[in-house]
């Protein structure tokens, strides 16, 4: 709500990254924690929020040690808390997950934040209006609070170069499977499949020739055969032509060594074993599907 009811707002920052294939989060929070704690800040001030919550997978203990120190690091400096340099008292707090993909979704993260059953609430009411404790909440992810402070610095104009229409700006990939350089990468949107494995990854195992399919988009979105993805710019909407998508831009290579159908049944196991069950297609459905 634009105008304040009297009630606190909430920034939550979900670093709960949990789709197979997906590390972009990750390597912020081991790499570069300091970003994320900058972003937050800046969203913070911007929404009016008076606290961050950022809700760390469970199986990230390196990552979250990492955060940890960023933070404490931050209030030594005075950067955040009260009374600090800023002349805007905001306080981020770090919460360690316990492991369940589905505190992934945004509503189930904020039950699990507040001590409850991690499982999907019914909407509306939506978090804007009514999230954590109650509050209005904005619920976002670590890639694009980390990115904040860069396009506030640089300008909106600059950002917007990149890519091309409707598909701007720059984007986290992370690329594993069967190529010979394995890595998570910055890149501009749009960027031709091709390019973006011969000059970040080496190309594939065992050459072109030997492409089989594609995952573009992180474990949840359908694979691409290799002659319709090889020339597509990796973008939102070339994929989504492809009846596939970006998703979280997790790029996962299967050469012709790959058994589809064998790489398929353990994505459904994954989702089998993941479904909170608290609807029946998914948790009716996923079992079927593995079986």
């Amino acid at each position: 709500p634009k105008q304040s009811d009297g009630r606190p707002s909430y920034l939550v920052i979900n670093a709960d990254e949990s789709e197979p294939g997906t590390c972009k989060d990750r390597d912020i929070l081991r790499n570069d924690p300091h970003t994320l704690v900058e972003g937050a800040l800046l969203a913070g001030f911007a929404m009016g929020a008076i606290a961050a919550y950022i809700y760390v997978r469970g199986e990230f203990i390196r990552e979250r040690e990492a955060l940890q120190r960023a933070i404490e690091e931050a209030y030594e400096a005075k950067l955040i808390g009260k009374n600090n340099t800023s002349g805007y008292d905001f306080d981020i707090y770090m919460h360690h997950g316990a492991g369940a993909y589905i505190c992934g979704e945004e509503t189930a993260l904020l039950e699990s934040l507040e001590g409850k059953k991690g499982q999907p609430r019914l909407k509306p009411p939506f978090p804007a209006n009514v999230g954590l404790y109650g509050c209005p909440t904005t619920v976002n992810n670590v890639e694009s609070i980390a990115v904040a402070p860069t396009i506030l610095r640089r300008g909106a104009a600059w950002f917007s170069s990149f890519g091309r229409p409707n598909n701007v700006g720059t984007k986290l990939f992370c690329i594993s499977g069967h190529v010979n350089n394995p890595c998570t990468v910055e890149e501009a949107m749009s960027i031709p499949f091709r390019e973006l494995i011969e000059t970040h990854c080496g190309g594939i195992r065992g050459g072109w020739d030997n492409l089989l399919a594609v995952i573009p988009g992180g474990a949840s979105v359908p694979l691409v055969p290799a002659e319709q993805i090889i020339d597509t710019p990796m973008d939102f909407d070339a994929l989504r032509d492809l009846k596939s998508g970006l998703g979280t831009a997790a790029v996962i290579v299967m050469d012709k060594s790959t058994d589809v159908v064998k790489a398929i049944a353990r994505l459904s196991y994954f989702y089998k074993h993941e479904s909170c069950g608290q609807c029946t297609p998914c948790r009716e459905g996923t079992g079927w599907m593995w079986r």
